[in-house]
């Protein structure tokens, strides 16, 4: 099984179980919902959540996911994006995500 991780709000997430998908805050605005590798968290964490608390992580099976997903990005680092709603079978399991007292993350324990 590959694992993709997506961090999200326990509201967007229950939001998601009500409608039966996930879309998250990306998919209607630029197409997909952004996704990382599990080494990849911890940067992506860091780079656009620096200190907000009350986090989780969507642990997601690569292969159940119904909608494409590509690995893109540049300077060879690839993110895995999704195009399409997320199927909420492929989501294994949800872990908290929260950041160190200075506000960094370390890599979500899965």
């Amino acid at each position: 099984m590959t694992i993709i991780l997506h961090i999200t709000t326990p509201a967007q997430w229950a939001a998601a179980q009500a409608e039966g998908a996930y879309r998250g805050d990306t998919l209607a605005t630029e197409g997909f919902i952004h996704c990382s590798r599990p080494e990849q968290a911890a940067g992506v964490g860091n780079r656009l959540f620096r200190g907000t608390r009350g986090l989780i992580v969507l642990v997601i099976d690569r292969a159940q996911v119904t909608a494409p997903v590509k690995d893109e990005g540049a300077d060879g680092d690839l993110f895995p994006h999704i195009y399409g709603p997320l199927n909420l079978d492929a989501v294994t399991h949800v872990v908290p995500f929260e950041p160190r007292p200075d506000g960094g993350f370390d890599a979500p324990i899965l």
